[in-house]
């Protein structure tokens, strides 16, 4: 059993955990178990989790589903104070360092920090510190045989920051996470958006929840402009939805982009998306349905449904009615004769 530390970016700080739970699960690792003698008494949202994994392979796969984390690394060592981090290091088992230290071999040293800023001068003095590793290889910035880590934690108030850091972990680099996908896929690079088009980060967390996998289908009942689809077509699945405006189905009305005034042509659509990151093949069809109108066999037919509900703030609530305002259930083969109404929807706690 070895111990990783994983590193994450300050970004919607309530997933973290449920999302390295849904990317253990789908690597196949189980229940994970989380190091509680690392966690600082005074900050919840430190980005720092320790883990115990029984390979540096379990660790790569972690990192392949995950949107929220930014790197695991293979923890050497441990501190409150840079003395009780030397400490520990020179506890680490010579022979696992010996590994990874070889005069053949090449590395680099970075610094990161949480919550304080440090000048690249005090970074270097850092590394200087740690020239009782041995570290035979040669060093070389750019593309090194292994990377290796020392970050700093000031606590979780960069306002309140101490001139010396709560925590110290020194690490081996094991692997990046996917997070180049969060702009690889954003909103403002994309060719079809509407005005309720979700986050790029947002979306892959959602799929990361849902476990979502290759050759698997998957449905979004308000896909709008296709953005939880996207995510789960990049991860493999085939995509199908529904929406009740048919505008965005057909990609008729005007353009969603701030001083765009101009008309929706044939290509603003979900297919056209996802053609532009190389995922057509994982398009099925939408369909302009109500979601509150089943269209569907009652019978298992979707992997997982993930979809973001409309909330009538952005975009008003839709059904499916009459002109004339009457209220009653509308039989399935006079759909073609029925138009999308807006309407407040009532709650109810029942």
């Amino acid at each position: 059993m070895f111990r990783y530390l994983c590193h994450y970016a300050h970004d919607h700080l309530d997933f973290r955990l449920q999302e390295l739970t849904s990317a253990a699960s789908l690597a196949g690792l189980g229940t994970l178990t989380l190091t509680k003698e690392y966690d600082h008494p005074d900050c919840t949202l430190s980005p720092f989790f320790v883990v115990d994994l029984l390979s540096e392979q379990h660790a790569v796969k972690l990192t392949a589903r995950s949107i929220l984390m930014k790197s695991v690394c293979e923890l050497w060592g441990y501190g409150s104070t840079f003395g009780a981090l030397v400490d520990s290091l020179k506890q680490f088992p010579a022979a696992r360092m010996e590994e990874y230290c070889r005069p053949d071999s090449s590395f680099k040293i970075t610094v990161e920090t949480f919550s304080k800023k440090v000048s690249q001068s005090h970074k270097v003095q850092l590394i200087d510190r740690l020239q009782f590793l041995p570290l035979r290889g040669k060093l070389q910035l750019t593309n090194p045989d292994y990377a290796f880590c020392l970050f700093q934690d000031y606590g979780c108030n960069p306002n309140t920051a101490p001139s010396e850091p709560y925590r110290w972990f020194f690490g081996r680099l094991v692997a990046d996470s996917q997070r180049e996908v969060v702009d690889q896929y954003s909103v403002k690079k994309r060719h079809f958006i509407g005005n309720t088009s979700m986050d790029a980060q947002l979306t892959f967390l959602m799929a990361n929840q849902a476990q979502v996998q290759k050759q698997q289908l998957v449905c979004d009942p308000f896909v709008g402009t296709g953005s939880i689809l996207i995510a789960c077509a990049h991860f493999g699945a085939h995509v199908v939805g529904t929406d009740i405006d048919s505008r965005i189905i057909r990609g008729t009305g005007k353009s969603s982009r701030a001083g765009e005034n101009k008309t929706r042509g044939p290509d603003d659509n979900l297919r056209s998306s996802l053609r532009q990151y190389g995922l057509e093949s994982k398009y099925m069809d939408i369909l302009v349905a109500d979601a509150a109108q089943s269209i569907w066999k009652r019978k298992p037919l979707f992997d997982a449904i993930i979809t973001d509900p409309p909330y009538g703030i952005r975009e008003g609530a839709w059904k499916i009615g009459s002109k004339k305002g009457k209220d009653h259930s509308v039989p399935e083969h006079l759909y073609v004769r029925c138009y999308v109404l807006c309407f407040s929807y009532t709650h109810s706690h029942e």
